[in-house]
């Protein structure tokens, strides 16, 4: 198959990249704008590989959207370009709506167009898979489950433009027949995350022995799915998921805020103690909460497990180990972006992101 996949140069995306490349024999064209997030880095042991090719395209630009179905005619899209840290969507909103809104609708536009002229031509395999979020659901009690019939109601500017984007997708599959299939995740750790997320942000922080913020009380709830679970669930729902469904994607792997930290720091601990440091959750220090911080996600995965046999490999402490030996194996990796685009200042309460911030 012939994978067009947006955003293929950030977090999820290079490890979707990457495991198409080294267990499939597919061809994969990634198409990156390259903002902040996007890192060319994550990708360079496929980027020789004659089965890759690299476009720098914006998917807010119709007109090249529609070029790269022209040029490459694409068996499958796996859409995942989106602006997607919450704390930058409160500080800058209207980023998201550009790029995951307009986005998602200018490659919804062009598909459909593509689809319509090889569907004359008797091709009925194409598919678009949108990949969106959990976040889109809100807040959870104590207890329950989201589940792929729970109601939306985003919280945040980043959840109300992915929400956005879910329905713009459900809109094209029932009104023009699209042949479309959406995944809502949890959160995702794993190697070359950007480090403004939790957990690659602890371990620079504990490294270099800064404080190591957790908003509020760090009892907020999240199910936490190790990257490479994620994106074998993505190619296999991609290749046998039934259009017009949706399937939830969790790791079945409850913790608080607070929990990830200090099983970071232990881990840190024992793989790179600090005898300045008797312990690295004695950095541990707390912040002023996020605005409208989500108190639970937890995600019901039983549609996925039992249509599609598919379900995670890695526990949490696996997964976490096997993070946080790759963030120790590649610190240069994380310092080249400290250096060039993040500080590691704090996002999210309301103020514009700085220019420093936001060097591409």
């Amino acid at each position: 198959m012939k994978f067009l996949i947006t955003g293929g140069a950030g977090f999820i995306g290079s490890a979707l990249v990457r495991y198409i490349i080294k267990n499939t024999n597919d061809i994969v064209i990634n198409v990156d704008k390259l903002t902040y997030a996007g890192n060319l880095e994550s990708l360079s042991e496929v980027e020789n590989n004659e089965r890759y090719v690299f476009e720098k395209v914006d998917i807010c630009d119709g007109s090249e959207v529609s070029r790269l179905f022209e040029q490459y005619h694409p068996d499958a899209v796996i859409h995942l370009a989106a602006e997607s840290h919450v704390d930058r969507s409160i500080d800058s909103p209207v980023d998201f709506i550009q790029t995951n809104i307009i986005g998602t609708y200018n490659l919804l536009e062009a598909s459909l167009d593509y689809w319509r002229n090889i569907k004359k031509e008797n091709n009925q395999s194409f598919r678009l898979h949108h990949v969106s979020t959990d976040e889109v659901f809100g807040s959870l009690g104590t207890s329950g489950y989201f589940n792929e019939e729970s109601s939306y109601q985003p919280n945040s500017p980043y959840s109300a433009s992915k929400a956005s984007s879910d329905h713009l997708v459900r809109a094209w599959y029932h009104t023009y027949g699209l042949p479309t299939v959406i995944t809502n995740c949890s959160n995702n750790y794993g190697p070359c995350q950007f480090p403004e997320k939790l957990i690659p942000l602890i371990i620079h922080k504990a490294l270099n022995g800064e404080p190591l913020p957790v908003y509020g009380k760090g009892d907020q709830v999240r199910d936490w799915l190790y990257v490479e679970d994620h994106v074998d669930s993505l190619y296999t729902v991609c290749t046998t998921g039934k259009t017009g469904e949706t399937y939830n994607i969790g790791g079945n792997n409850e913790k608080t805020n607070l929990d990830v930290v200090r099983a970071v720091c232990a881990l840190l601990d024992e793989l790179a103690p600090n005898p300045e440091i008797a312990a690295y959750s004695s950095l541990i220090s707390f912040v002023e909460d996020r605005p409208g911080h989500d108190q639970r996600y937890a995600i019901d995965a039983g549609k996925i497990q039992n249509e599609l046999d598919w379900k995670p490999k890695e526990s949490f402490d696996s997964g976490l180990r096997k993070t946080v030996q790759w963030y120790l194996q590649h610190q240069g990796w994380c310092q080249n972006i400290i250096n060039d685009r993040y500080r590691g200042e704090r996002l999210g309460m309301g103020k514009k992101v700085t220019s420093a911030s936001t060097k591409e």
